[in-house]
């Protein structure tokens, strides 16, 4: 019996020890295993121009530069890849090439833009979004803080959009309740806009009851302003095929001002902006036109 026992304790004893080994093993092998995924992934390049492309934008927007050697080695690429990439961007207006890197033009790409002051964005397109009801037919014109506007219709049934956005309707084409129309038109990738005679002729084919219009720049003496000549021609028909037209503006842009002047303060029902705009200023609009401060 005692024989018995002394040899039961040991099996037991070695199963424990058979087990201890095996887990080891396995979390040894584990270890190893979501290490070598780790360094695999460190080390896997960012391959598409893509997916580079958009890590190049939004590092110049949070940075204000970028140098070529820095996002060889974040993205995993040469700096030949990477030449050619901020080469691919300069000639397309997004940014200026720097010896050894980039910088962005001096009219800031919408890319960039998108990522300024991005709350008080989305307070004013959240109130242009609550002055819109079921079945109501609208007209949105290109900008940062306009594409912003139907984020906000989630509640809304059957409202009619006109736009000349591209941002717009990539913001709205997964509401099915949210009819969209695109102008058509020449493609500015500056402004992610239709602009020219297609998306003019298109407009001026609608009829809506607001109009939502964005700028680079608004004053009093200068009215709204833009950067893009025939943006301000897209906006300055808009007013006239709608009913009511609403400037959406944050409080940077008030004494700014872009290439040219496209319409008066006095020419709009009213401007959407918010309350870091000085109180002179506040009076000046308030004379002029509606104005709401959120």
């Amino acid at each position: 019996m005692f024989v018995r026992g002394v040899r039961t304790r040991v099996n037991v004893v070695l199963v424990m020890l058979h087990t201890f080994v095996l887990v080891t093993i396995l979390f040894l092998t584990k270890d190893k295993a979501t290490k070598n995924v780790a360094d695999s992934a460190k080390r896997c390049p960012m391959g598409r121009a893509e997916e580079r492309t958009n890590y190049i934008l939004d590092r110049l927007a949070r940075e204000g530069e970028v140098s070529v050697a820095q996002l060889a080695s974040d993205l995993g690429v040469s700096p030949v890849t990477v030449r050619a990439s901020l080469k691919s961007l300069d000639e397309q207006g997004y940014l200026v090439r720097t010896h050894g890197g980039a910088r962005p033009t001096t009219f800031r790409n919408i890319h960039l833009r998108q990522n300024d002051r991005v709350e008080i964005k989305e307070r004013i397109a959240r109130a242009a979004a609550d002055m819109i009801h079921d079945d109501d037919r609208i007209m949105i014109e290109a900008g940062t803080t306009c594409a912003l506007i139907v984020k906000y219709l989630t509640g809304k049934r059957g409202v009619q959009v006109l736009t000349n956005s591209v941002l717009v309707f990539a913001n709205a084409r997964s509401n099915p309740n949210l009819n969209i129309t695109l102008t058509g038109g020449h493609f500015r990738a500056e402004s992610e806009s239709l602009v020219g005679p297609v998306a003019e002729r298109a407009i001026n084919d609608f009829n809506a009851r607001v109009a939502f219009l964005g700028t680079d720049g608004f004053s009093v003496d200068r009215g709204l302003t833009t950067q893009l000549v025939e943006g301000g021609q897209v906006g300055s028909i808009m007013r006239t095929r709608a009913q009511e037209t609403w400037l959406l503006a944050d409080s940077s842009k008030y004494g700014e001002a872009g290439f040219v002047s496209f319409m008066g303060i006095d020419e709009v029902t009213g401007i959407i902006t918010d309350d870091e705009i000085p109180e002179e200023s506040i009076k000046e609009l308030a004379e002029r036109t509606k104005l709401r401060i959120v």
